[in-house]
């Protein structure tokens, strides 16, 4: 049997030094003094001790969980490892968790539709991209599963719209068809699938008239003719055809631009 002679508050906000027969034995939180009525000249057992220092260190868990949940929502498995990383133990881990989930601070269903809805809203990320981070934050793939399959695809299409619109500027200096592919392949490059990054792509009216067509294809075989000026006169040609291809412009509007329709050839040299 041991008496508590003294007890004292240590610097740290809502932490005191507990002495045990004049001597320093331990700290304890405040909640924890309350929680068993701690006083000088209280006796106390070597199970009472234990008991208390039990407490005292599920509390801690407790309280140091809280804390990383009041800055932003986070998974389960966030709070675990964020607890560990503090040297607490995997049991009293538990417990702050089981005490977080039960009093609503703690859901991962509730987590995932906030971090999907979040993206639908303000984000840029398509379905297969949500997946995978909520996955890295260690949710049930389960339940991530299920909330995407509740988002309606017209909303995902916003999303992608939001995405890729200011490739539309690009009109007049890229070939509609090269926009068109530059748009799939970053839908694609943020978890959108090939199908719904074809339907986000029909959303917008690429169709670019006439002049806005030859002003990329003039704009792109410059840049080609500059690129391979130094090559023989067949090689160069065949390279600056193959060039305006791969850039999404069709046979004839190459050939127009081949032919000195679109600008004079001469005129290359003074690029």
């Amino acid at each position: 049997m041991t008496i508590i002679t003294k007890i004292s508050a240590q610097k740290r906000p809502g932490r005191y030094n507990i002495f045990l027969d004049n001597q320093y034995a331990f700290s304890l939180s405040e909640k924890t003094i309350a929680n068993f009525v701690l006083l000088k000249g209280k006796e106390l057992t070597d199970n009472d001790i234990e008991k208390i220092q039990k407490f005292d260190t599920d509390a801690k868990a407790s309280e140091l969980a809280t804390k990383f949940l009041s800055y932003e929502p986070r998974t389960v498995y966030e709070v675990l490892q964020y607890l560990k990383k503090h040297d607490v133990s995997d049991d009293s881990a538990a417990l702050a968790v089981e005490e977080l989930k039960n009093l609503g601070y703690l859901d991962d269903q509730q987590y995932i539709k906030l971090f999907i809805r979040n993206d639908l809203q303000v984000g840029t990320d398509g379905p297969t991209n949500l997946n995978r981070k909520l996955v890295q934050k260690g949710v049930d793939p389960d339940l991530i599963q299920n909330a995407l399959e509740e988002v309606d695809e017209e909303e995902f299409i916003q999303v992608g719209f939001r995405l890729v619109k200011s490739l539309t500027n690009k009109a007049g200096r890229l070939s509609e068809r090269e926009i068109q592919n530059k748009m799939k392949i970053k839908l694609i490059n943020h978890g959108f699938s090939s199908s719904l990054s074809n339907n986000v792509v029909a959303s917008f009216d690429l169709s670019l008239d006439s002049n806005e067509q030859m002003e990329a294809l003039k704009k792109q075989g410059i840049k080609a003719y500059k690129k391979f000026r130094n090559f023989d006169e067949r090689e160069k040609y065949f390279k600056i055809k193959k060039y305006l291809f791969t850039h999404g412009f069709s046979s004839d509007e190459i050939d127009a631009f081949l032919n000195g329709e679109v600008i004079d050839l001469d005129e290359l040299s003074e690029y």
